[in-house]
């Protein structure tokens, strides 16, 4: 049996039992007492019980003068509704507009500045008047001859390339309104028996220099002679399309293989001021046939360049040039129009669009003067300005060029840098017969040996700015 229970008059008398009325409420002798009375009450209830202590009276008076005071219960302070002020709703104050006005005047402000900013860039673009020079979309079955030179020579083409070009219907040949430039291995007798090549004899080379006519093989041990361990293709429009500033557009796709070098130029038709790079060279598209993983970059990237020096050791090259990555995709998995738009005042090359430029280049600083070029060469000779006295700050850009395409193999240039992975070093003499001991390496790689080309445009600038 409980306390209660058994002293059902003690719940009334000992606070420690709790209240009867509210069992729920704390027992009063565990409660603060600033919790159940006010200040005042607190007070005399305190005096009170000090006062019944020291007359030895029982402290229970204390406690009942405490109950009669009781336990005080929440009371809720919620407003009535339609009470409340709301002094904002009153007269405002009119700089209180500002705050809204200011911001509204600020956007407005700024999309003018854009709409400006927008229509001035439009309309500072430059818009020449072209005139076609050339158009060949291949549908004739075989290349026309009106339209392209084709180059047969086995020198290097000054770079050291691997691949003799020729006219061969396996290298050069049109298909389906297409053009193809291929690359092959070279005839694997010309390469490993003592044999001479001797295209001046065949009456079939395109260069008067005996050393771009003719090579020979020899299997001697120590003797690095050999015929070029590939054979590809080469064209150009030299004489027959030529422009001083327009525009030219080929759309192609390029090669897949290890060590291929397709590319899309111009060069000058006359060499108005000096041999290469003196009278300057313009590459639209260069690229190189081994994947994404090489690390110079592979057919996902295409290089732009311009290449200009007052000799070949100080060809400033590297200050003209970019190159742009394709996005999730490489070059040589589908067709994608390489360009070249070309000015008295600037030059740059795109990929598919104006928009997507690779290189930019404008003529405000003469060439001469962008070169920094040391006083002498590296044999003592002093350097000569070849351009300034033209007047002009294009100089050497300011002269007819004709257009080039080709897909080369290997070099011992450095277009292909050292490496590991590289079958040859660019200055050994055995670097091309080291190119053919690979062969069982490079060629597997040559799933696509070929550039193919379905659109060629060349447009001259004819608005008068070109003269």
């Amino acid at each position: 049996m409980s306390d209660r229970e058994k002293h059902p008059s003690a719940t009334l008398d000992n606070p420690s039992l709790g209240n009867v009325s509210n069992p729920f409420v704390s027992p009063e002798a565990s409660r603060p007492t600033s919790g159940y009375a006010s200040s005042a009450g607190a007070g005399a209830a305190g005096l009170s019980s000090s006062s019944n202590s020291a007359v030895g009276r029982s402290t229970s008076s204390s406690a009942t003068s405490s109950d009669a005071v009781g336990p005080r219960f929440f009371h809720s302070r919620r407003v009535a509704k339609g009470s409340v002020e709301k002094p904002w709703l009153g007269k405002k104050d009119a700089r209180e507009r500002w705050v809204t006005i200011l911001p509204l005047l600020g956007i407005l402000a700024g999309l003018g500045l854009a709409g400006f900013l927008v229509w001035d860039g439009v309309n500072s673009v430059v818009k020449h008047k072209y005139c076609l020079v050339m158009d060949d979309e291949f549908g004739g079955g075989k290349l026309d001859s009106s339209k392209w030179n084709t180059e047969v020579q086995l020198g290097g083409f000054g770079n050291g390339e691997f691949g003799m070009t020729t006219t061969s219907e396996t290298n050069l040949f049109v298909k389906d309104n297409h053009l193809f430039i291929k690359a092959t291995p070279q005839n694997a007798t010309l390469m490993e028996t003592d044999n001479i090549l001797n295209l001046l004899s065949l009456g079939t080379c395109t260069s008067n220099t005996t050393a771009n006519c003719v090579a020979a093989t020899n299997t001697t041990a120590g003797n690095y002679s050999t015929v070029p361990p590939a054979v590809t293709a080469r064209i150009n429009t030299k004489g027959k399309a030529q422009i001083k500033y327009g525009r030219v557009e080929v759309t192609a796709k390029l090669p897949k293989g290890d060590w291929l070098w397709p590319a899309i130029w111009m060069m000058p038709a006359v060499d108005t001021y000096g041999t290469w790079p003196a009278s300057g060279e313009i590459d639209i598209m260069e690229s190189r046939g081994n994947n994404y993983t090489y690390p110079q970059g592979g057919n996902n990237i295409v290089t732009s360049s311009l290449h200009w020096g007052p000799d070949s050791e100080n060809d400033a090259w590297w200050k003209t040039s970019k190159r742009r990555t394709a996005l999730h995709t490489t070059y040589a998995d589908g067709f994608n129009t390489f360009g070249v738009e070309w000015s008295e005042k600037y030059i740059f090359t795109y990929v598919n669009t104006r928009l997507m430029q690779v290189m930019y280049t404008n003529f405000k600083t003469p060439f001469w003067k962008r070169g920094n070029f040391p006083s002498y060469n590296a044999d003592g000779d002093r350097l000569v300005d070849p351009w300034s006295q033209t007047g002009r700050s294009q100089t050497p850009f300011d002269q007819e060029f004709f257009l080039i395409l080709n897909v080369a193999v290997g070099s011992n240039n450095g277009w292909f840098e050292d490496s590991a992975s590289k079958p040859w070093k660019n200055k050994a003499d055995s670097a091309a017969k080291d190119f053919w001991a690979a062969r069982n390496q490079w060629e597997p790689t040559w799933k696509q040996p070929q550039m193919e080309v379905s659109k060629v445009a060349m447009w001259q600038q004819c608005d008068g700015g070109e003269l």
